[in-house]
């Protein structure tokens, strides 16, 4: 018995994609060059993948403005000066901010799915943004003739049908990105906010049956943008017995970038929910430095040390790109942890299997 590994999103986009979207956004090509070029992205990050052994594979993220937010792209009521998220080496994040109501995705994550899709002959597994991000789009002070309630209604709405529609679609499992997480404790040391993002997302989750949760996962990690996290200083143990309330089937969690991993990993098997698989980072997309398999090994079977081997997995920290702008990381680089990745889980698998 092997131990599944799989990515969690984003690889670093080409630069014939980044030329391509620059050169759309200053009007010099029109929409079907640049979906040609997103197309040609998908489809070698699929047989990149697809190459180094992975057995599950994502589109990498490469047609989307950020892993945030899709669901946006093209929507009028929507001003620049919404919610800031703060990164340790002092850049900023903006999300937009909702003008007005209702509202609704302009782009449900299918689309991507089906894209990769076209090109895969393994499973593809599909990220979509938790729906507790997208409420920081409403504004502190309201928005007249649309109060908070009928917002999260129609966001709780929305949001399923992001999920649903990937289910249908035949993902092999569908991710929820719930950065924020960890954030919401340094914005709320006391609880309060991240309490209200998983009771959220809990509302979006409770509307699939138990086999529908089966194949819906949740991923939390610092953050990852430009090398630098928004909320690394955050201790685990505060945030992890929250999120395992979560009515998620899967758990991706990052661990390679953290200071105390066997803190973590103690935590994670007091409160991991019955019949729950847990993915642990074994690679660090910040760190310009590939690990080698047998440093991926060392990390699963430390792991293996506080879970049980059949609800155990591995994965990557975070996405490499999850801004398309962010270019930090090359391409070659992100494919390289990979591989190290999957040959390293391979390893950890034959001491702990047989």
């Amino acid at each position: 018995m092997g131990l599944p590994t799989e990515p969690i999103g984003s690889i670093p986009r080409p630069p014939e994609l980044l030329a391509a979207m620059a050169d759309h956004a200053a009007g010099r090509i029109g929409e079907d060059e640049l979906a040609a070029a997103q197309d040609s992205a998908v489809r070698d990050t699929v047989r990149r993948l697809e190459e180094i052994g992975s057995p599950v594979v994502t589109d990498g993220e490469q047609s989307k403005p950020s892993f945030a937010t899709y669901p946006l792209t093209g929507l009028a009521h929507l001003a620049p000066d919404g919610a800031v998220i703060p990164f340790a080496d002092g850049h900023q994040r903006r999300l937009p901010r909702l003008t007005s109501g209702p509202l609704r995705y302009a782009v449900h994550a299918d689309r991507y799915l089906r894209a990769a899709q076209r090109h895969a002959t393994v499973p593809v597994k599909q990220a979509v943004i938790a729906p507790s991000a997208l409420s920081l789009l409403y504004p502190p002070d309201g928005i007249d003739d649309y109060p908070l309630g009928a917002f999260l209604d129609d966001l709780t709405a929305e949001a399923e049908a992001d999920i649903r529609g990937c289910l249908d679609a035949g993902a092999h499992i569908v991710q929820l990105d719930f950065t924020e997480a960890r954030l919401a404790l340094k914005l709320d040391p006391s609880g309060g906010l991240l309490d209200q993002f998983v009771a959220l997302n809990n509302r979006v989750l409770e509307r699939f049956s138990a086999t529908e949760q089966a194949r819906i996962g949740v991923h939390t990690c610092p953050g990852g943008d430009q090398d630098s996290t928004h909320s690394l200083d955050v201790e685990y143990p505060a945030l992890l017995p929250a999120l395992l309330r979560l009515k998620a089937g899967a758990f991706y969690v990052q661990l390679a970038s953290e200071p105390e991993p066997d803190k973590a990993l103690g935590v994670l098997a007091d409160h991991l929910p019955d019949r729950a698989r847990v993915f642990i980072g074994v690679t660090d997309p910040i760190d310009p430095r590939v690990e080698t398999p047998e440093e991926v090994r060392d990390r699963v079977l430390a792991a293996a040390r506080h879970l049980p081997v059949d609800r155990l997995g591995t994965c990557d920290d975070c996405g490499f790109s999850p801004f398309a702008d962010d270019t930090s990381t090359s391409r070659d680089t992100a494919f390289a942890k990979i591989r190290s990745r999957i040959e390293g889980t391979a390893l950890a698998a034959r001491e702990l299997t047989g």
